[in-house]
């Protein structure tokens, strides 16, 4: 193999391979996402247990819990129940479940798992943490479940929501 001249250098002398830069992001992981069509939010990658696309009938309702759980659903043999994120953060339309497939986002702390239903999910992002604005609007009802948000321009900005303060609120008690 060493003598096949496919892998010879031009006139047998040992060139050195171009180096590739690359690039070290900044700022920290986050999964982007759309609860409606027009807002965006974010999550921290560290706290996100899977993302999984379900049919609305691989989604069980439960009788007699909030009405902000749309059920649970199995995956690997784990039960996970599956909140519409619109209507938790105030939304006053149900999530559209007539569609082929919801997105869902687990999230997980300490054991407990809970499925966030959203409207689409965009993808990955490197944010700069250092770069976030804090919400202080006491009459915003998504405000105990926001870290605070970034601006994209022109009247845009893309919220960070806290997981953990979601998995422990109140609201999920019928």
């Amino acid at each position: 193999m060493v003598g096949n001249s496919d892998f010879q250098t031009i006139s047998g002398q040992d060139q050195a391979p171009e180096l590739q830069e690359i690039e070290t992001p900044e700022g920290e992981l986050h999964l982007r996402f759309f609860i409606t069509d027009d807002e965006e939010f974010a999550l921290p990658a560290t706290g996100i247990r899977r993302i999984i696309e379900y049919a609305p009938d691989h989604i069980t309702p439960v009788p007699n819990v909030s009405p902000l759980l749309l059920g649970t659903l199995n995956e690997q043999g784990r039960v996970i129940w599956v909140a519409d994120l619109g209507q938790f953060l105030g939304h006053p339309k149900p999530m559209n479940t007539d569609r082929a497939e919801i997105p869902v986002i687990a999230v997980e702390e300490q054991g407990t798992m809970l499925g966030l239903a959203v409207n689409q999910i965009i993808g990955t992002d490197w944010l700069d943490i250092e770069a976030l604005v804090a919400t202080n609007d006491p009459t915003d009802v998504m405000a105990p479940f926001l870290k605070g948000k970034w601006s994209l321009g022109a009247d845009q900005s893309l919220r960070l929501l806290d997981h953990i303060a979601i998995l422990r609120s109140a609201r999920w008690v019928a």
